[in-house]
């Protein structure tokens, strides 16, 4: 059957009062990546966006092969005709060394990452969502769920639409059999559906600004692994990505296994650190605001699955533990979500479209739940200032070593490979607890 003929299968055993198949809370990369693979599916998608495009994000705006496939998989020009920056692979600075890690070669990922500021990236994965089909409403603030006054389960979302003078219109409910939670780390409508923080789950602060600069034109992304506050050794990284336009993306990122995590002024930490970093880089004043934002990590938010609403991204707390990536699984997730929603949403019986729907989380866990717990340890052990440091200065210095923290750090391995790192990260991602 085409798309347009399941679409209409779905329609016809859809109850009443329904305005669409999925309601989508937030257009980033998970909500945005949602609705494309519905709506490739055929089914209805309505997209509630609380900001208007274009909109500012705090992000590295680094994007390693893992979102770049992502991106292919939703038919995105990744060209530099098409405004992207191309780069070859990491450039790890710590320890008194300098190492330049290609992106390995892989049959399942591509062989390079790119650069792109979020001031258009998720425009242009929302426009993308749209040309599949799915629709879009701007400056649509969702306040809570909507439960089904018999058994609880949520089936649509209170919102308020800004008009044209940018007051708030009044309260509309919108109605859908499933909803999906991609509104970004605070999740108002996850919270509000009873889906607390997890506190024995990590949490980072990244900052960030913009300088002009000749690394703009730089193959690597450049990390810093000794991140320095006076003669204090922070768990955390700092970074410089070129952006291909003239301007570099420079930021930090720091993680709650540190005392020093909520008690220090990050934009401050930002500037102290900038101080140090050599004259090559020519920075003089930044072309924009230093801004923050909180990163949650190794599935922080759960259920991922109850009650009719899906969390997909940020609002799972799908941020990496080891790198901070947050983009590449919230499009992964949501790829997951929306093939899972699109064969529950076919099936004859409430009680076989429920079972459908708890492969979601299901899935998430075989796919992460290993590698996030060797990320979870592995914030702990960074936690410790000698531990950090030995591994800046004596990590760099290994080949094989560094081989197998690039593998565990950028979570870049073919899943049936014989390369024997490849094999070492599988095998301890798939023996991890996960939980």
């Amino acid at each position: 059957m085409s798309p347009e003929h399941l679409s209409t299968a779905v329609r016809d055993q859809r109850p009443a009062g329904y305005d669409a198949d999925v309601i989508v809370v937030g257009a980033g990369p998970a909500g945005s990546t949602t609705a494309y693979h519905l709506a490739r599916q055929g089914l209805d998608v309505l997209v509630l966006e609380k900001s208007t495009f274009p909109r500012e994000k705090v992000c590295g705006d680094g994007l390693t092969p893992r979102a770049v496939k992502a991106l292919i998989g939703m038919g995105i020009d990744t060209s530099s005709a098409n405004g992207w920056a191309r780069n070859s692979g990491l450039r790890i600075i710590g320890g008194g060394m300098k190492l330049e890690m290609p992106w390995p070669d892989l049959a399942t990922f591509p062989d390079y990452g790119l650069t792109r500021t979020r001031k258009d990236f998720d425009e242009l994965l929302a426009t993308q969502a749209q040309a599949a089909g799915a629709r879009l409403l701007q400056d649509t603030t969702v306040s809570g769920p909507v439960r089904h006054d018999r058994t609880g389960r949520i089936e649509g979302v209170v919102a308020q639409t800004k008009q044209a003078d940018k007051t708030k219109g009044p309260e509309v409910t919108y109605r859908a059999p499933l909803v999906v939670a991609a509104d970004g780390n605070s999740s108002r409508l996850g919270l509000a559906s009873g889906r607390a923080r997890r506190e024995d789950r990590p949490m980072g602060v990244a900052v960030r600004t913009y300088f002009s600069s000749p690394f703009s034109d730089d193959e690597w992304l450049e990390s810093h692994l000794e991140l320095w506050d006076g003669d204090r050794l922070l768990p955390g990284y700092g970074w410089v990505f070129g952006l291909g336009d003239g301007r570099v993306n420079v930021g930090l990122g720091i993680l709650d296994s540190s005392p020093a995590f909520g008690k220090v002024d990050y934009k401050a930490l930002l500037s102290r650190w900038l101080e140090r970093l050599g004259e090559e880089y020519e920075f003089t004043e930044p072309t924009e605001p230093i801004r923050g934002a909180a990163l949650p990590m190794a599935f922080n938010r759960k259920p991922h699955y109850a009650d009719g609403l899906l969390l997909v991204g940020d609002s799972a707390g799908m941020v990496n533990p080891f790198n901070g990536e947050g983009i590449a699984y919230a499009m992964e997730s949501a790829e997951i979500a929306a093939d899972v929603m699109s064969q529950a949403l076919r099936r004859p019986t409430a009680y076989a479209r429920e079972k459908a729907l708890a492969d979601y989380p299901r899935r998430l866990k075989a796919e992460y739940g290993g590698y996030y717990t060797l990320g979870r340890l592995f914030v702990k052990l960074i936690g410790h200032p000698e531990i950090m440091r030995l591994c800046a200065q004596r990590g760099l210095s290994h080949p094989l070593l560094m081989k197998v923290t690039m593998t565990l750090l950028s979570n870049l391995r073919d899943p049936r490979a014989g390369e024997p790192v490849d094999r070492l990260v599988n095998t301890l991602a798939r023996v991890m607890p996960s939980s």
